[in-house]
């Protein structure tokens, strides 16, 4: 389908500024973007969005979520790291059913599309249901299976990696669907396992995801069992590699840092979340003058309660500003890109989303900036960062198709969705 978006204020990336907002016709053919302000030969326009009133850019990239836990949002909170994971969340996910992940997923893509995000890199813990929701809401994704396995439990590791293996090769070619794979962190793999899933990695070619440093218990857990850090420890087994992302990494000396800036790995720095549990704060001022690739996440509903990417770029650029005492640490502009380019790269995607380019898919969403809070209109980059809290979204469109559009979800039957999840609540017994 051919679509023109005309007239419409546009964030374009710059060279100088990082990105700059002029005034646009966006072409999109072939699910791509085909033309900026030249139309493209051959181009007739089957729809056409007006963009009055409007802003265009990139789709948000969620550079680590857990989307299926949508189920447990607003249920163990208040709670220390531990305690909320291992009393509470653990305990609940053992009881449930493939199905309800599927269920929990399309809740954790209605509420991404709503609040902008076209893209996410999902962890997740049942073969098949994510990516079959993924496949039926058109929403573009990185999925990985959550991967648990030691000496002490041989049985179980072998059969999540051969699973995951067999998953990848199933929905192998999907559109808009690519894999990694995820040990879960260093206290849930010993290093024998953490080898077996890099071996595996590399066969496949794929990725690899996984929670790095982030609480004091684990720093604790790991330096007392290894006698070394657990960036140390993934250093050794092979897991630091250009296509590692590691998400939350708080707690980090300038040696663990030093040897991720080598390595080339992704960091997902999940702020909300963090500072939720109690964790604290990713060291942004260091990762960054290391020149490390750091993308942003939400992390999952039950530990952020909400999935929405404005939100977590609002903490971004304002908690380091206080942390570091500098009111030009990370600006507008520079969360801007962690939130969109950044993301796409720490996923294998640099080039194909998170920039408004020709020949780039058309993952893009339309704000609506009619909005009080977004008045007067003096710097929408600024908007993008300091106003914006996800309702201004409009329209969202993944590979030239329209997902979202006026308050209507285009590929998910919402009320169903709702319905299935609260059945799932109350048979988990999670009323409080």
């Amino acid at each position: 389908m051919d679509i023109l978006i005309k007239n419409v204020r546009t964030v374009l990336p710059d060279d100088e500024k990082i990105f700059t907002v002029r005034e646009s016709n966006i072409y999109i053919q072939n699910k791509c973007i085909a033309g900026i302000d030249s139309e493209p030969e051959g181009f007739s326009a089957e729809t056409v969005l007006d963009g009055t009133g409007k802003l265009l850019m990139p789709g948000l990239v969620n550079g680590h979520t857990h989307a299926y836990m949508t189920v447990f949002r607003n249920y163990a909170d208040d709670l220390a790291f531990t305690d909320w994971l291992f009393g509470n969340i653990l305990p609940l996910e053992d009881r449930l059913l493939p199905e309800d992940a599927y269920w929990g997923t399309m809740l954790g893509y209605m509420e991404m599309l709503r609040t902008g995000t076209t893209c996410s890199l999902d962890m997740y813990i049942f073969p098949d249901e994510a990516a079959k929701a993924r496949q039926e809401c058109g929403i573009r994704a990185v999925m990985s299976r959550g991967l648990t396995g030691s000496s002490e439990d041989p049985g179980g590791g072998e059969r999540r990696l051969r699973e995951a293996v067999a998953e990848i090769e199933k929905w192998k070619g999907s559109e808009g669907l690519s894999f990694m794979l995820a040990p879960h962190a260093p206290y849930t793999c010993d290093p024998g396992y953490l080898r077996e899933v890099v071996a595996t990695a590399d066969q496949l070619d794929v990725g690899l995801n996984i929670h790095v440093s982030e609480s004091q218990d684990e720093i604790n857990q790991i330096n007392e069992k290894y006698g070394c850090s657990p960036v140390e420890l993934l250093d050794e087994a092979g897991v630091l590699k250009s296509n590692t992302v590691a998400a939350h990494c708080v707690y980090l000396s300038d040696s663990d840092i030093e040897i991720m800036a080598q390595r080339g790995i992704s960091v997902a720095t999940n702020p909300v979340s963090n500072l939720k549990l109690g964790n604290g704060f990713a060291p942004m001022q260091k990762l960054l003058a290391r020149g490390i690739n750091v993308c942003l996440g939400t992390d999952g509903a039950a530990s952020n309660n909400a999935l929405n990417m404005f939100r977590d770029l609002n903490y971004l650029t304002l908690l380091h500003k206080g942390t570091t005492r500098d009111a030009g640490f990370l600006s507008a502009y520079e969360g801007l890109k962690i939130a969109t380019a950044n993301g796409a790269k720490a996923l294998g995607l640099g080039g194909v989303t998170g920039e408004i380019r020709k020949g780039m898919k058309a993952d893009l969403i339309l704000l609506d900036i009619e909005k009080p809070w977004m008045k007067p209109e003096n710097n929408l980059i600024s908007a993008l960062a300091y106003s914006a809290n996800g309702s201004e979204v409009d329209t969202v469109l993944v590979d030239g198709k329209i997902l979202y559009k006026n308050g209507e979800y285009m590929t998910i039957d919402s009320q169903r969705v709702y319905y299935e999840v609260e059945k799932i609540c109350r048979r988990l017994g999670m009323r409080q």
